[in-house]
């Protein structure tokens, strides 16, 4: 198993979130977060004074995945979250030695699907 952790701009979410629900990815963890990278934050306007915005808002997107599905997500999320632009995200791709669910006791793949 996989966890794949995808740190994108909000605005792309919901087409990625439709995007995986049509080849059947429906388990998701959402986050509303911020941070900057290379992007280094923005400059903003508010009555007359200019301020930075250091961290600028994204979304991470987490799902814990049997391996062979990872290439298919991480291209899926490359295509559908892809501006070509600095700040557009990044994906993080971590092994997962074992998952629970809590409810059943059911383990390993049983309790992903």
């Amino acid at each position: 198993m996989k966890k794949v952790e995808a740190i994108i701009r909000p605005e792309t979410f919901r087409t990625l979130r439709e995007k995986l629900e049509e080849v059947g990815i429906n388990g998701l963890t959402v986050s509303e977060v911020a941070g900057c990278g290379q992007q280094k934050g923005q400059q903003g306007l508010f009555r007359g004074n200019t301020f930075e915005i250091k961290l600028l808002p994204k979304v991470k997107v987490e799902m814990v995945v049997e391996s062979e599905y990872v290439d298919e997500i991480v291209q899926i999320i490359q295509e559908t979250c892809s501006s070509n632009t600095v700040g557009d995200g990044k994906i993080f791709i971590y092994t997962i030695e074992d998952a629970i669910r809590i409810r059943t006791g059911e383990s390993g793949k049983l309790a992903i699907i």
